[in-house]
């Protein structure tokens, strides 16, 4: 019996919690602080940092991949995710909240060390 981890790379225990929480920072936060220039542009952010990650996968990372894209184009969405979620966090929030999203992203960068390497040698 295969657990859904072996069987999908990007759902590989931790990194993939702190991947989420990183993600979930950056769709909370990028919209949100978009709505003070324009409610537009706040929808865009959600369509680009919900919708790009869903549309475009690299085979074989995700269980079901609508457009195949190489590995580079999966590891340039979630460093997108990442700064989207350290950029919104210091525009928007108190400074420990940022210092915190910023240590989050740290931890993402490194603990995605592994999948980002995988990635980039995916074709």
């Amino acid at each position: 019996m295969t657990t859904q981890a072996a069987e999908h790379p990007s759902r590989d225990g931790l990194p993939s919690v702190f991947r989420f929480a990183t993600e979930l920072v950056a769709w909370i936060a990028t919209p949100w602080w978009l709505a003070h220039t324009s409610w537009v542009l706040a929808v865009l952010s959600l369509v680009v940092l919900v919708g790009l990650p869903t549309v475009f996968a690299t085979p074989g990372d995700k269980a079901q991949v609508i457009v195949a894209v190489p590995g580079w184009g999966t590891v340039l969405l979630v460093l997108m995710e990442i700064a989207a979620a350290v950029v919104s966090a210091w525009a928007l929030w108190p400074v420990w909240a940022a210092v915190c999203v910023t240590v989050l992203a740290a931890v993402t960068l490194v603990t995605e060390g592994p999948r980002r390497r995988r990635l980039l040698r995916a074709r």
